[in-house]
């Protein structure tokens, strides 16, 4: 029988992979060549994403264009994947800023170019793998195969403590990892299988009270370094500032995006009565984090830093919106996981752009450059503003989602909560004041050149989507419906998402 959709996650996962691949047979000479490559194959995978959001129903419940083939026997482990409104976004999300980054890297790097595209094309691979992946040893092999890209474009073309921050990053998630790992195998000793689906079937009534403390714990640790969830966040600030621009974006964009996707695909559904007896802790350690970050970012005499506290923070929130366990709560923090990958991915971008211009990126070494490069200081303005929440841009809606989320729970925390926003408009408006207006104070800032037409082009498609997300969100929102609703079936009731078995829709057959 034919399947119009029965390989379209296969497709989409291992294109960038055949990328990756066919840069492996160019010659590192043929530097623009390799370039042009990687641009292609990263907006096919654009192209099939899209195509994706376009044909996923949101009226159907579970996963959908889902596969299943058997992989390895004995233990039963499956190729298994399909996608919900959660994954699609955050693969649409992946698939979006891969096709930027390589375009923002298109000049700036000029060493080992044939490695770094590979790399970067490799590392959209094991992104998207471990958003579709339904078993969890699959999802566990995506999940370290994506450090590995990450790992050397840090490490091999980051600035000068490259090594030091490669090598904190790798250590760091290893070791949430190494927790997950033993998590993931105590689920299969209990339950005789690694699908998710069969997982949720067979797990109700197994777990005593003690053991699920302790999966919650395992699995929560992993997710909340990725994340990273105060206080695990210091390996962060300094990948963000030692990775390269297309590193960056990536790390903020999509990588951070892993830790909170994990808890909503596993530790709610999983481990519903744990996630309700942890959650006051985890929501307050979100709001010092909210605050923390913000307060930390204001002091920063790096903007780059200054960006990579911000991310602290605004991660922050979509962790209070998943613990709030309720409609609200959800929809925004999956809705401010897009929103800040757009968002912080562009500030990201800015900075690099103004990076290759200057060489540096203290805020004592600019002032006034809304003169010189006036298009420039325009697009910065957007994106800031959009990062602080205001309406009309889409940072504002996941935040107001998730505030009326957390005061269903609490008053306080949706009051705290919104003192975070407060505090995201003075350090990003003051560290704009400081860059862009008042007089020129360096004269090698009025040499500077305006956005050629790249960098117009990157930043025209960052705005547009920015404002689409901030004016009319309900495309996006519509998708979440369902899977907000069934994560919240499941911490009420514990009832399976049988919907959501591989043959829902476009299912291939298991072999």
């Amino acid at each position: 029988m034919f399947e119009p959709f029965g390989h379209l996650l296969s497709v989409l996962t291992f294109l960038p992979l055949a990328g990756a691949v066919s840069i492996a047979f160019i010659s590192p000479e043929a530097a623009s060549r390799i370039r042009w490559v990687a641009l292609i194959y990263s907006l096919a995978t654009l192209a099939v994403a899209i195509f994706a959001f376009v044909e996923f129903d949101p009226a159907v419940s579970g996963y959908q264009f889902a596969e299943q083939y058997s992989w390895i026997v004995s233990p039963p482990i499956n190729y298994s994947v399909g996608v919900d409104g959660l994954s699609l976004l955050l693969i649409l999300l992946s698939a979006f800023l891969t096709p930027l980054s390589i375009l923002a890297s298109w000049k700036s790097v000029n060493s080992r170019v044939k490695e770094f595209f590979l790399f970067l094309l490799a590392l959209e691979t094991g992104m998207i793998g471990v958003f579709v992946s339904l078993d969890l040893f699959l999802f566990f092999i995506f999940w370290e195969v994506m450090l590995i890209p990450m790992y050397f474009l840090i490490g091999v073309w980051g600035h000068e403590r490259r090594i030091y921050a490669a090598v904190k990053f790798i250590l760091y998630t290893m070791v949430g990892s190494a927790l997950m790992l033993v998590g993931i195998i105590y689920l299969y000793n209990v339950t005789g299988t690694f699908d998710l689906q069969a997982i949720l079937l067979a797990l109700p009534g197994k777990l005593s009270g003690t053991a699920e403390m302790w999966l919650f714990l395992a699995f929560f640790l992993a997710f909340a370094i990725k994340v990273p969830m105060f206080p695990f966040h210091t390996w962060l600030p300094d990948a963000h500032v030692e990775a390269p621009t297309a590193g960056s974006v990536i790390l903020a964009g999509v990588l951070l995006k892993m830790g909170t996707y994990g808890m909503l695909r596993f530790c709610l559904p999983l481990f519903p009565e744990a996630s309700k007896h942890f959650a006051p802790v985890i929501i307050v350690l979100a709001i010092i984090g909210i605050i923390y970050g913000a307060l930390v970012a204001m002091v920063q005499p790096d903007m780059k830093k200054l960006v990579a506290y911000s991310s602290v923070a605004h991660m922050g929130f979509v962790v209070l919106g998943i613990f709030a366990f309720n409609i609200n709560g959800i929809q925004g923090a999956i809705y401010q996981m897009c929103n800040h990958g757009v968002s912080t991915g562009a500030l990201f971008l800015l900075v690099g752009m103004l990076y290759d211009r200057r060489h540096t990126r203290l805020i004592s070494e600019f002032g006034g450059l809304a003169t010189a490069l006036p298009v420039y200081s325009t697009f910065f303005l957007i994106v800031t503003l959009s990062s602080l929440g205001l309406p009309m841009l889409n940072g504002f809606v996941g935040e107001f989602l998730i505030i009326v989320g957390a005061f269903h729970v609490k008053v306080v925390y949706a009051a705290l909560a919104a003192v975070g926003v407060v505090l995201a408009a003075v350090y990003l408006l003051w560290m704009y004041q400081r860059v862009f207006f008042g007089e020129v104070t360096n004269e090698k800032n009025r040499k500077l050149l305006d956005c050629d037409l790249r960098e117009k082009f990157i930043l025209v498609t960052l705005v547009l989507v920015i404002l689409w997300m901030g004016i009319y969100p309900n495309p996006f929102l519509r998708r979440l419906d369902t899977t907000a609703a069934q994560v919240i079936q499941h911490l009420e009731t514990g009832a399976p998402q049988m919907a959501g078995h591989p043959t829902a829709r476009g299912g291939g057959q298991a072999r």
